[in-house]
Parts: C-alpha cells; sequence; structure tokens
C-alpha cells in the first residue's frame, strides 16, 4: 500500500497570492517528510483550488491559460507534482469553453466539469459542454493522452484529493490523503476461504492504515484533538487554519498484477472480471471500505480506471469488460468511467447519451461519479492502445454503443432529479 496523493486544497485568490502557495509547498514537503517516516512511500503531492470560475470570474475566464501557466511555473519551483484548477461551471457556460486551451499549455494542470449536482441539477447543456471539451482534447496529442487532464463531474463534493475530481471550496486552507490500495484487497482474499473472511481481513487491514494515516496527519496540525474522526480547524504553523478532510481509501491500483483491483476481484473467485459475478465483488469491496474505520472523504470506494489497472486493461481488450460493465458497476461502488479508451471518431453527439446515464445514476443513488473519456485519433474499436506512460497498462480500445439522441433529450434544460428514497 502506498500514498498515491497528498493533496492540499487553498484559494490562491487572483492575481495569485504566492505567499498562500508558498503555504501550500511547505505544508506538503512537511507531510511528505512526515509520512515518509511513518513507513509509507508518497507518489506525488499536489494542490487543488477553489474552481476557476470562481477564481477568475466572467471578466478574467479567458486567462484561464495564462493562469494555468502561472500555476504550473509555481507549483514546479514549490516540487509541487501536480495541480487542480477545478471544474467549469454550468452558471458560467464559457467556462468549459476554454478548458483545452489551458490543457493545451500544461501537462500537470488538471480540470473537471459539473454536469450534475444535487443543488444545481442535471444540466443538458453542462453535459454537451463536457462533451465539446473531451472532443476538442483528443487531439492534442497523437495518442489523445490530453484528456487524462479532464474529468466531467456528476455530483463530486469539494474536497476529494483524486484528480483530476479534486477542487476546494473554503477560503481556509485544508488537505486530504489518496490512497494506492488495491494489493490490500489482493492480499485479503487470495488465500480467504469464504467471502466473510476476506472481508474481515480487508476490512483490518483499511482500518490500520487508515488510523496511522490519521494519526500521522493530527502530527502535522498543532493541538490535534480528533472526535469521532470530526475535522476540526488548527491553527498551523504559518499562521492560518488547516483542516484534515480524511482519506479517501478508495482501492486504486498501479498497472501491475499485484496492484490490480481487477485482480482482487478475481481472486475472490470471479474467473474474469467483466463476468457475472463482478457486479457483486464490486458491492463487496466498497463496502468493505465503507465499514472500515477511519475519517472517509472522498470516493472511497472501487476504483476502476481502465488503463491504470493490468487486470481490467487486459479484460477490456479481450472483450471481457466492456463500458456498459464498468457503468454497471458505478452503481454499487466505483469512481465512475476512468481512463477509458475510446475510438477517434467519437463525436460529442455519442458521448452525451453516455454522460447522461452517468449523471442519472450519480443523482438518483446520490454519489459522486466522474468520466475520463480518451478517443484517441486515428484508432478504431478493437486497435491496441500504445501510450508511454508508467500508470498505463497495454490494453485496446474499448467500443462505445452510442447514438445522438433526439426529441426531447436534444434540449439544453436543466432537470432535477432526486435520489432514490
Amino acid at each position: 500500500m502506498k500514498i498515491r496523493s497528498i493533496t492540499y486544497f487553498c484559494n490562491p485568490h487572483y492575481p495569485l497570492d504566492e505567499k498562500v502557495l508558498q503555504n501550500a509547498g511547505r505544508f506538503l514537503a512537511d507531510a511528505r517528510s512526515a509520512y515518509q517516516a511513518a513507513g509509507y512511500e508518497v507518489q506525488t503531492v499536489r494542490l487543488a483550488t477553489i474552481p476557476f470560475p470562481k477564481l477568475l470570474g466572467e471578466e478574467n475566464i479567458g486567462r484561464l491559460p495564462e493562469l494555468t501557466s502561472q500555476i504550473d511555473d509555481i507549483a514546479q519551483q514549490l516540487k509541487i507534482g501536480y495541480a487542480s484548477l477545478g471544474p467549469a461551471l454550468p452558471e458560467m457556460p464559457r467556462s468549459y469553453e476554454v478548458i483545452s486551451e489551458a490543457v493545451f499549455v500544461s501537462k500537470n494542470v488538471f480540470f473537471g466539469g459539473v454536469m450534475a449536482d444535487k443543488t444545481r441539477g442535471l444540466s443538458l447543456a453542462a453535459v454537451r459542454a463536457c462533451a465539446d471539451v473531451i472532443v476538442k482534447c483528443a487531439p492534442i496529442e497523437p495518442n489523445g493522452f490530453a484528456n487524462l487532464q479532464f474529468a466531467a463531474l456528476a455530483n463530486v463534493q469539494a474536497g476529494a484529493p483524486f484528480f483530476p475530481a479534486s477542487y476546494h471550496d473554503s477560503n481556509e486552507p485544508a488537505f486530504a490523503i489518496a490512497t494506492e490500495s488495491a494489493d490490500l484487497a489482493i492480499k485479503a482474499f487470495e488465500s480467504a476461504k469464504t467471502l466473510e473472511e476476506g472481508r474481515k481481513a480487508l476490512i483490518s487491514e483499511i482500518t490500520k492504515h487508515g488510523q496511522a494515516i490519521a494519526q500521522t496527519a493530527q502530527s502535522l496540525l498543532p493541538n490535534p484533538q480528533f472526535t469521532d474522526h470530526q475535522s476540526t480547524n488548527y491553527q498551523s504553523t504559518h499562521h492560518q487554519f488547516t483542516k484534515f478532510l480524511g482519506i479517501d481509501f478508495s482501492l486504486a491500483p498501479f498497472p501491475e498484477d499485484t496492484h490490480s483491483l481487477g485482480n482482487a476481484v478475481e481472486q475472490m473467485g470471479v474467473p474474469k472480471i467483466g463476468l457475472h459475478g463482478s457486479l457483486a465483488a464490486a458491492a463487496i469491496l466498497t463496502e468493505a471500505v465503507d465499514r472500515a474505520d477511519f475519517p472517509h472523504t472522498g470516493f472511497s470506494g472501487f476504483m476502476q480506471p481502465i488503463l491504470e489497472d493490468s487486470v481490467l486493461a487486459r479484460r477490456a481488450a479481450e472483450g471481457t469488460l466492456t463500458i456498459k460493465d464498468a457503468l454497471l458497476y458505478s452503481a454499487v461502488c466505483g469512481t465512475g468511467l476512468d481512463t477509458v479508451p475510446l475510438p477517434g471518431h467519437t463525436t460529442s453527439g455519442q458521448l452525451v447519451p453516455l454522460l447522461l446515464d452517468l449523471c442519472a445514476l450519480a443523482l438518483r443513488l446520490d454519489k459522486p461519479l466522474t468520466a475520463r473519456l480518451m478517443p484517441v485519433p486515428g484508432k478504431k474499436a478493437g486497435d491496441e492502445t500504445n501510450f508511454d506512460f508508467a500508470f498505463f497498462a497495454p490494453s485496446r480500445v474499448m467500443a462505445l454503443d452510442s447514438e445522438q439522441l433526439a426529441k426531447a433529450f436534444s434540449g439544453t434544460e436543466t432537470l432535477h432529479l432526486s435520489s432514490r428514497k
């Protein structure tokens, strides 16, 4: 198990207040050292801001590429690996239009686009705007890699430490931890004789590590006093109030079989993930995270990034695991559709129905879901992917069974969907 990210949340204001960013750099350096001393490998430290439309305002929204470049430069100086400038917002339609140009400026800055949430409802216009962003970002790099930096968001709250969903909603700084822990699920079930035995072992391991991570978080904050894992404000050494939001203990994978959540499902007894039984396995794994005793934040569930998981990538290449399967599993767990390789000729009109299905699940089930979809220029369904990226496993482009919607679905209205009682 590793720490995927220590994510620091702040409002850097505009024009940028470099003192806020310097505080972020100091805190993240201290946090990295503290977690390494506690025995955890820290893969990255990251920065997430309030949504860029709120940061820039309508009058400056066209300056997003300039802001992206500034944030990237400062982050690199402070040894912060990646930054998220948060999502475009439905109340500012132009905010979606400027994302592709900003993605072109830097490979280290991430963005989102809000499609739906409980307050705003489901915006058909925002769904289409997100689909347009995906199509515009696809040709920025020959292999479609630029879409790694964008996710369409459905019912995602502030404070999730996993990118690209991260954003902040306060003037007070905060931090949260994201884990890479699919290996815990593999170890729990590889020798378990029953589902209950494996589940208990997994809950125990998550609780052990979750509480150790939370204890180290306390050491980063003066006079820490946690009560029932409730977040509290503390005075930091840099004379600001810092809030520990908790841990996103999603069972995130790495593209090796020993760190594959797909492998964990198969260790439970499903011959291949994508076959029937996979949904039940995903639900059991997610519920184990729910049961574990640690301060939860973000998604905290079954993470299924197709290209970041060696077994998921393999089953997708075989055709055993489909996009519809991944969407189905999102109903009981997960973060949605992540790093899904699509045909290069995929249109915005074909993406919209898939994004709408994701929004419907998120709102009716009252859960956060995201879509990070990656059309690969020049590739068709079944073609091999060839990303030169350590966090991606080899796979094949997945088929998308989708056509442009018509009639009532062709409008731009905002529809409120209540969660299922």
